[in-house]
């Protein structure tokens, strides 16, 4: 059995588009990097934080850090689809993460929606670049984990007022 496609009339007067995919690829690494710190510094806020408010921090980081993760996945890959290298930056991974920070609740939740805000920013920028490269599957993405983000950032808001 053979299935041939037809051609629509809109597909042949589609133009291949063949950007330069560096400048999507590197704003890519950078939320991957951004990502994995975020997922790095949401973890130790579940195992570390205490107070009344315990529980519901703890449930609550634990389904960021857990979407985050996944999250990096699909990131990762879509660099690779781009033909480049998926790789973060170690050093700017861990900066100005304090493993010895003894944060109450209150500055832990501060903390994260400020590094949710930031994240959710750059993930609008990558939506622009990445129309302006013709890139609409990153686009997409991008579009996708801001909208985690902007959530995330709610909720912690929420909880901090």
């Amino acid at each position: 059995m053979t299935i041939t496609l037809k051609h629509s009339q809109h597909s042949e007067n589609a133009k291949a588009v063949n950007p330069d995919v560096t400048p999507v690829a590197d704003a890519l690494t950078d939320v991957l990097t951004d990502t994995y710190r975020l997922v790095l510094k949401t973890h130790a806020c579940h195992w570390n934080v205490v107070g009344p408010i315990f529980y519901p921090i703890h449930q609550m980081t634990e389904e960021h850090y857990t979407d985050m993760f996944a999250a990096a996945d699909v990131l990762a890959e879509r660099i690779r689809a781009l033909g480049k290298r998926a790789s973060v930056n170690p050093v700017r991974m861990i900066d100005g993460l304090d493993p010895d920070a003894d944060l109450a609740a209150d500055e832990m939740v501060r903390g994260l929606l400020s590094d949710h805000e930031t994240l959710s920013q750059r993930l609008y920028a990558l939506v622009e670049t990445a129309e302006i490269s013709g890139d609409p599957v990153t686009a997409d993405i991008a579009t996708e984990r801001a909208a985690f983000h902007d959530k995330a950032a709610w909720m912690l808001r929420a909880t901090a007022a």
